[in-house]
């Protein structure tokens, strides 16, 4: 409660109190104050002490505060309230009997009994413990391990609660961390007195020859600094137990590493040794599952070198060392000279090394210092944490912290980082109090049996299997990780050669930016259309497009102007319409992932296809039509000629909507059989400057389908028949002079430019397909000349003549005029003379055969002449005529200014039938002397 001082019951109520006013707390029952008693309102609106909790807490009884024959330590001092510790020690020449300490709880009381000293009347018996400690070798673990292991056992032994009646004596050798070794240590262990009760290795290696043995001696065998995961097989090591982690428990955290860091590729290397061989196949099935390759495996037995150089050969970044201490220095040396190591490489070591392992000297490698700092500057290590994290008093009454003081003090100002399992001499304390209790716990249970743990030997099973019992179950909070309950907690370091040390991080990040790539890093760089060139192209075709409205325009606004109607507008107009669309083309030709989302892209290839497609056939088809109906007219034989050559409009439109309509089915067909979508061509990697671990590649998009060569291949060859055939009658009809046509001279010309234009750009554009800017640049510009060449073609002539003529009245007017269109018209006079020439020539093949005939009269008449002229010389009755030569026509023909006689029924065509056209002395017939060779021939 509170007491409120100077205050009445109903002002005890109030809100706010007075400055400098003080209250005070106080305890109901037996519970006393713990923490600020009083405290005084501030100025500033607050009160003392306001960092310190106060609280009622129960206390605890008085009477376990004092020891007789001993000491009792108050931990903290004051009050014994919840929390509070008491510590018992007995005097000289007296022995604790209970626990050396005890815990106040909130509920007031001791957590055990109160303990007693007894005086020391009869000697312990001692239990003898064979270990082999490494002090030197791969893992010179011994160094720290075995001074804690004697710090554990002299805490032991002064114990009264734990084997009250037993002391445990430490028999060691130095196994130097080599099996051979080991084999003559463990014979010495084994055959000389006194009995072992229990072996104690370190160093996979050597535990893995002394667990296997073992048994054969009916020994257990408890290991402090073994991580071979092969050692947990109880069928093989069926007496075997350790309080080092599994070295397995490494591979979970540095598998969640590579997928953190997004790695599919590591190497390893390794040296041959039952527990690295083990590890690395656990780590192997862990990171096929995660889908992870190890695309390098090395090993060695005593010289990495060649290891390392087929690391660097095959490319290896993300790399796992599996090795000794000694072994890695040995590494790390050729890793130096093999340039294996920096920001592009990443490796993974163990890290129960000593933090200064790579500078200790070793005559067995010939790089210094320096180079090997240089060598391991930002390798990644993985480490189960050994001291336990918790501040809390476990079975030894020590904390963690406490236990590091102790071990510093036994080491005798020894460098931590220099001394080899100092990681590891939390295990070897625990492995210490793990024996001692499960050999306590086996003290009764023998004696129930009617025996002793001094009764022990090498073929008493019996005991054996109490020990092991008791190891099995046992559970226990050690100054390391939880005993047997727990593996530990996972810890990720890296070394930093500027702060000379190694630095601790979690595994969520990566120290100094971003983690470097387990391979060559491939960048996809797309490549994009000149944005510059496809402006410019863009303004050209623009202007095409405005030239093309305004030809379209003059075109559709003199429509009835005589001259453009003689030039079939419609099909011009057509023209104009498919030359803007082909212009239009050019836009989304240029449009490329720079501009659109690849999900929209193929929106935009559809538009190529189809604009193209359709400004082609409009633009090309009309032309072709009226250039195909010039040379059906004027070029076929002439009784073909009166049935074509008043052939309707309509005829020419329903010929560019055939084409048209070819192309509209085909392209539908394309579209819905094979739609166009994007394909992305890859080309050669490129190494950008500055930077030997990236690799551009380079891609381009492309409008495609699954048959995509197939389509080409049937448009260009439809197209590429349809443009030959079009050269071919421009060709033909070059000399023909038509007005039903009148510019199929300039339509051409342009057929011209658009089929060499079209049959140049379609296999440059396959060609240079890869080159963007070549490839769109030559296609475009094709485009657009094309365009301009024949808008300026068709159309520029007709203005100019419409502009400097001034021939701007419709025919009706001109009609009007002139009374007559036909009379005054050359072309209708052509016309008319060539009907003219048409019934002459009839006329003179029918007058050929008649002067055949009256040849052959004329030779039958001369025959019968000569017949009478001999009779009547014979007879003297006549007078001879004028010789005559049978081969002289004229003699037939009439006298000068005598009408042409008209025979067999055939007469003159009326021309012939004036005065004009009398046959004349010198052989002309009249004034219109056209066609008349044949007449003269027939008359002389």
């Amino acid at each position: 409660g509170i007491r409120y001082r100077g205050l009445t019951q109903e002002q005890v109520h109030v809100q706010i109190l007075p400055v400098d006013y003080e209250i005070e707390y106080i305890c109901r029952g037996n519970r006393v104050i713990v923490g600020p008693k009083v405290r005084k309102c501030l100025p500033n609106g607050t009160w003392t002490d306001l960092t310190l909790r106060s609280r009622c807490l129960l206390m605890c009884p008085r009477v376990w505060t004092s020891l007789e024959n001993g000491q009792v330590t108050v931990l903290p001092p004051g009050p014994p309230v919840e929390g509070t510790v008491l510590q018992y020690n007995c005097l000289t020449g007296f022995r604790l009997v209970g626990r050396n300490s005890t815990l106040c709880t909130k509920l007031g009381k001791w957590d055990s009994p109160k303990p007693v000293c007894h005086l020391t009347d009869r000697r312990k018996k001692k239990l003898y413990i064979g270990a082999l400690f490494p002090m030197s070798g791969g893992w010179p673990g011994g160094q720290a391990c075995l001074p804690s292991a004697q710090m554990a056992l002299d805490l032991v032994n002064k114990r009264t609660d734990i084997l009250p009646d037993y002391e445990l004596e430490l028999i060691y050798y130095d196994s130097m961390c080599d099996p051979g070794e080991a084999t003559k240590l463990l014979y010495d262990l084994l055959y000389t007195e006194p009995i072992k009760i229990v072996l104690m290795p370190g160093c996979s290696s050597v535990s893995t020859l002394v667990a296997e043995a073992a048994r054969m001696w009916n020994l257990i065998v408890l290991s402090y600094g073994s991580s071979s995961p092969a050692l947990s097989n109880r069928q093989r090591f069926p007496t075997f137990f350790r309080t080092h982690p599994s070295a397995t428990l490494h591979n979970p955290t540095r598998v969640q590493l590579f997928q953190k860091w997004k790695w599919t590729k590591i190497a390893t290397i390794q040296q041959t040794t039952e527990v690295f061989t083990s590890t690395l196949d656990d780590l192997e099935q862990r990171v096929k599952e995660a889908g992870i390759e190890i695309s390098v495996r090395q090993s060695f037995l005593t010289d990495p070198a060649v290891a390392v150089k087929n690391l660097k050969r095959q490319d290896a970044r993300i790399i796992v060392g599996l090795f000794y201490e000694t072994e890695a220095r040995k590494v790390f040396c050729e890793v130096f000279k093999e340039k294996l190591y920096g920001k592009k490489y990443v490796w993974f070591l163990i890290g129960w090394y000593a933090d200064n392992w790579f500078k200790i000297k070793d005559p067995s490698i010939n790089c210094t210092v320096e180079n090997m700092t240089e060598a391991v500057e930002g390798h990644v290590t993985t480490e189960i944490v050994m001291l336990n994290p918790e501040t809390v008093r476990g079975a030894s009454n020590l904390t963690s912290q406490e236990f590091l003081e102790q071990l510093m003090s036994r080491l005798g100002g020894k460098n931590p980082e220099e001394t080899g399992g100092f990681q590891e001499a939390p295990l070897a304390y625990d492995a210490v109090w793990a024996l001692a209790l499960a050999l306590n716990k086996t003290v009764e249970p023998l004696k129930a049996k009617g025996r002793r743990l001094e009764d022990f030997n090498y073929n008493n099973h019996d005991i054996t299997a109490e020990i092991y019992r008791a190891l099995n179950t046992s559970s226990f909070e050690g100054v390391s990780v939880s005993v047997v309950k727990c593996s530990g907690y996972k810890k990720i370091g890296y070394y930093d050669s500027t702060k000379g040390n190694l630095s601790w991080f979690g595994n969520d990040k990566w120290i100094g930016g971003a983690p470097p790539a387990d391979q060559t890093v491939v960048i996809e760089e797309f490549r994009f259309l000149s944005q510059k060139l496809f402006v410019s192209v863009s303004v050209f075709a623009g202007l095409g497009i405005l030239l093309g409205i305004v030809c379209l325009t003059f075109n559709i606004y003199n429509s009835n102007v005589r001259y453009i109607q003689n030039s079939q507008p419609y099909l011009n107009n057509m023209t104009a319409v498919g030359c803007m669309l082909s212009l239009a083309a050019v836009f989304p030709l240029g449009i490329d992932g720079l501009h659109v989302h690849r999900v929209r892209f193929p929106v935009v290839c559809q538009f190529r296809l189809w604009l193209l497609g359709l400004g082609f056939s409009l633009a090309y088809g009309s032309m072709f039509t009226k250039i195909w109906w010039v040379h059906t007219v004027f070029t076929k034989k002439d009784e073909k000629k009166d049935k074509r050559k008043h052939l309707e409009p309509w005829k020419l439109y329903a010929t560019v909507g055939v084409l048209l309509g070819i192309d509209i089915l085909s392209l539908m067909i394309w579209q819905i059989v094979d739609p166009l979508h994007i394909t992305v061509e890859k080309f050669t990697r490129e190494a950008p400057k500055g930077d030997l671990d990236v690799l551009i590649q380079p891609l381009l998009e492309h409008c495609s389908s699954e048959k995509m060569n197939t389509w080409l291949g049937v448009v260009y060859g439809y197209k590429g028949l349809l443009l030959l055939l079009g050269i071919f009658l421009a060709y033909e009809t070059k000399s023909v002079s038509t007005e039903k046509i009148n510019d199929h001279r300039a339509v051409g010309m342009a057929i011209y430019n658009v089929a060499v234009l079209c049959m140049i750009t379609a296999p440059v554009t396959m060609i240079l397909s890869s080159q963007q800017d070549a490839s769109f640049a030559f296609a475009s510009l094709a485009i657009v000349f094309s365009v301009y060449i024949t808008l300026v073609v068709l159309f520029i002539p007709k203005m100019r003549r419409l502009i400097t003529r001034g021939e701007w009245q419709s025919e009706q007017q001109e009609t009007m005029k002139t009374g007559s269109s036909t009379n005054n018209n050359d072309e209708e006079k052509s016309r008319q003379l060539e009907r003219e020439n048409k019934e002459l020539q009839k006329i003179i093949q029918e007058k050929e055969e008649r002067v055949s005939e009256l040849r052959n009269q004329l030779t039958e008449r001369q025959a019968l002449r000569s017949r009478r002229r001999l009779s009547g010389q014979n007879q003297n009755h006549s007078t001879p005529a004028p010789p005559a030569s049978q081969n002289d026509p004229k003699s037939l023909l009439p006298p000068p200014g005598y009408p042409l006689p008209s025979s067999d029924n055939h007469s003159l065509p009326p021309s012939f039938s004036n005065s004009s056209n009398l046959y004349q002395p010198d052989g002309k017939i009249g004034r219109n002397n056209c066609h008349t060779s044949r007449l003269q021939l027939l008359y002389k």
